[in-house]
């Protein structure tokens, strides 16, 4: 669904200030996976995951869950995820009646089991606009070969056609601010890329436009 080599922007979350247009679709030997699903948390409960160097138990919270959608990571669905017992120890908090369902980001380690933390991505789905949404099952995609570039200070700019300016905290002093909730950088047909708003498909007029 993502491509093989990511960027940052485009699907913000108000919950972390994190955002994300594009992940790694893999890794190098011995480095974490990025995962990302969609999910209802079902149930909560403290469990030993091993012992610290002094022997001492270390104890996590596992959140089980009942995926809906993956959208990166392995065909066999995820039925569970670990994190830290508090924020202090960059845990999340999730409800878990089952109810709301999540856009949940999280690190798959060797073992195959899936940790998130705070600097993950974990939003309402409710929470994503339209553009969002679409963007996670196509819109993204065509960005594959764009890179987003990011500007906090004025002055800003690109280094080639093939780069999307991101604003959002120059403009907003958010991460989560219009770019992120209603565009995506996507490329075009004279390989130069360009933010494109909605959920609707890019008409021709759009991707044939010299000028980025």
């Amino acid at each position: 669904m993502f491509c093989h080599s990511g960027h940052p922007v485009s699907l913000a979350s108000a919950t972390t200030g994190r955002s994300l247009q594009l992940l790694p679709e893999a890794s190098p030997a011995g480095v974490l996976q990025l995962r990302l699903i969609r999910a209802k948390v079902v149930g909560k409960q403290e469990v030993d995951v091993g012992n610290d160097v002094y022997g001492d138990s270390i104890k996590r919270l596992k959140y089980d869950i009942k995926q809906i959608k993956m959208f990166k990571g392995p065909s066999n669905a995820i039925d569970a995820f670990y994190t830290a017992r508090s924020s202090a120890m960059c845990g999340v908090s999730l409800e878990t009646d089952g109810r709301k369902e999540y856009l949940i980001t999280g690190m798959l380690e060797a073992d195959g089991t899936m940790h998130v933390t705070l600097c993950g991505l974990f939003e309402p789905w409710d929470n994503l606009t339209t553009t969002q949404k679409m963007g996670l099952t196509e819109r993204y995609q065509m960005g594959c070969e764009c890179r987003i570039t990011s500007c906090s200070s004025i002055p800003c700019m690109i280094n080639s056609p093939s780069e999307c300016l991101w604003l959002d905290w120059l403009m907003e002093k958010t991460e989560n601010g219009r770019q992120a909730k209603h565009y995506a950088c996507i490329k075009r047909s004279d390989n130069s890329c360009a933010w494109y708003k909605g959920s609707a498909a890019p008409k021709k007029d759009f991707m044939d436009i010299e000028d980025p």
